[in-house]
């Protein structure tokens, strides 16, 4: 895994992330596994990525109540299901598309206890196409998952370290431009960090995009003043301070979800900027 950005799906304002996901699972290749959380754990997808030759890992949606009466066992926290089709057409997919679904599927449903101390213990199921006991073992299936976090922070990057959550362009040409600038930005970023880490023997992911955009930010001016020779030298030089930006593994991190720095208590601009000027110098 190198945390880039591999594809994109852009749709008009308040589409459903599902929907979204749906046209992504055409940039899949086959073999790829595909890790989601519960919104994705749906019959539907499950045989849309198959017939993809791919493989999914999903966390069990809430709705399916979990029993060791039914399916077959083939571990201890192992087993086999059969999942029906629905009986009525789920929103998201067309009449055509509903009736060719085939009328069964079988998945394999792995739990697990998350056991902190000082927390109540949760219970964790997983449901994946992966049905071969021994050439996936259960420990690595429940690894893998376990990377899927990883997206969520690549996510967090984008919007925050990076500072897409707020898009400034106006037109829909130009917010398009917008997003692939950062993408752009994100996957430079990203293959320096795979750079600096495969070169010094460091994981790509356990270093600091932060750190990475600092120190690309500090060398820029050096790169562009050096001769061609010279520039490889500083490129190296690069490459190394980066590698020296490691993130502690800090397994079973909780914290509080706050924000040190809050903005200022100014209320929203409801009205246009002239007019509120306008308020201004009468007032």
């Amino acid at each position: 895994m190198t945390g880039g950005a591999v594809a994109l799906c852009i749709d008009v304002l308040k589409t459903h992330n599902i929907k979204l996901a749906r046209k992504m699972y055409s940039f899949l290749k086959p073999n790829e596994l595909l890790l989601g959380d519960r919104a994705f754990c749906a019959y539907s997808d499950m045989i849309a990525i198959k017939k993809l030759d791919c493989d999914a890992v999903f966390r069990k949606h809430h709705y399916r109540t979990t029993t060791m009466r039914k399916g077959k066992i083939v571990g201890d926290c192992d087993k086999l299901v059969t999942w029906y089709k629905p009986k009525k057409c789920p929103k998201g997919l067309s009449k055509d598309e509903f009736d060719a679904l085939p009328p069964s599927i079988i998945v394999r449903e792995i739990y697990y206890y998350i056991v902190i101390l000082g927390f109540r213990t949760g219970r964790v199921s997983l449901i994946t196409t992966l049905l071969d006991t021994t050439t996936y073992p259960t420990l690595e299936i429940v690894e893998i998952y376990g990377k899927r976090w990883d997206v969520e922070l690549d996510l967090r990057h984008l919007k925050t370290t990076l500072g897409m959550d707020v898009l400034r362009c106006k037109t829909p040409s130009m917010v398009r431009k917008e997003i692939y600038v950062y993408l752009l930005a994100y996957n430079l970023l990203r293959s320096l960090m795979w750079s600096a880490g495969t070169t010094y023997g460091t994981p790509p992911l356990r270093l600091s995009l932060q750190g990475t955009r600092h120190h690309l930010n500090n060398f820029i001016p050096k790169l562009l003043a050096a001769t061609s020779t010279k520039r490889l030298q500083i490129y190296w030089t690069l490459l190394k301070v980066i590698a020296h930006k490691a993130v502690s593994d800090r397994p079973g991190r909780s914290e509080t979800r706050v924000r040190k720095r809050r903005p200022e208590a100014y209320p929203l601009m409801t009205k246009p900027r002239h007019e509120l000027q306008k308020q201004l110098q009468t007032a």
